[in-house]
């Protein structure tokens, strides 16, 4: 499916690395190299919807919403925790705007890349372009995996996926985030978390 059960609330780089596909350590410390640490506090934009996103970011530390609007108001279409990356595939694969937000929940800590920087990294470096390729292939199984849950699954099984993936940190989000996400009213979600 893409998604690792996130036991823990920081991911260092080097992890979040080998987890998408395993490199020598040449390839590791070229990519490392590409790295940059940033932070954002509460409710930052990272990756903004009609906007080109010049970077990739991997969250080391807190969560994030990822959303779009829909007439008005803002639907939600997964969340982010640790280990995972925040990309506008649009913009990461076409270089053209992209179509959801990224917004963070709480202050936190990601890496970005400079999609051209790693562009490069790809031109020159088989290995590296070979753990972009599946880095890719993670984030369209996400989407998949993402379009395969609301056709087929429960609210109540997708609530139990989003609790298996980050218990701790799921805690934290606003109810009405998580109804959004799974399509449900607060009052449903309510009932569904009683009956755990």
């Amino acid at each position: 499916m893409g998604w690792h059960k996130i036991g823990i609330k920081k991911m260092e780089a080097l992890t979040i690395i080998q987890r998408i596909a395993p490199l020598h350590t040449a390839d590791q410390q070229a990519l490392l190299a590409l790295f940059e640490e940033v932070t954002f506090n509460k409710q930052h934009n990272i990756i903004e919807t009609g906007k080109n996103s010049r970077y990739l970011y991997f969250l080391k530390t807190g969560s994030c919403r990822i959303f779009y609007y829909k007439e008005d108001r803002e639907v939600i279409l997964d969340f982010a925790f640790p280990g995972d990356a925040l990309v506008s595939l649009n913009s990461y694969v076409h270089g053209k705007p992209g179509y959801e937000t990224i917004q963070s929940l709480e202050p936190v800590t990601v890496y970005r890349i400079h999609s051209a920087q790693l562009q490069s990294l790809f031109s020159n470096t088989l290995g590296i372009a070979n753990w972009g390729r599946k880095l890719a292939e993670v984030e369209t199984l996400k989407i998949e995996y993402r379009l395969m849950s609301k056709l087929f699954k429960t609210a109540r099984e997708s609530y139990q996926d989003l609790l298996e993936r980050a218990p701790e940190l799921v805690n934290q989000i606003k109810l009405g985030f998580i109804a959004s996400y799974l399509g449900i009213s607060q009052v449903t979600l309510s009932r569904i978390r009683a009956k755990k």
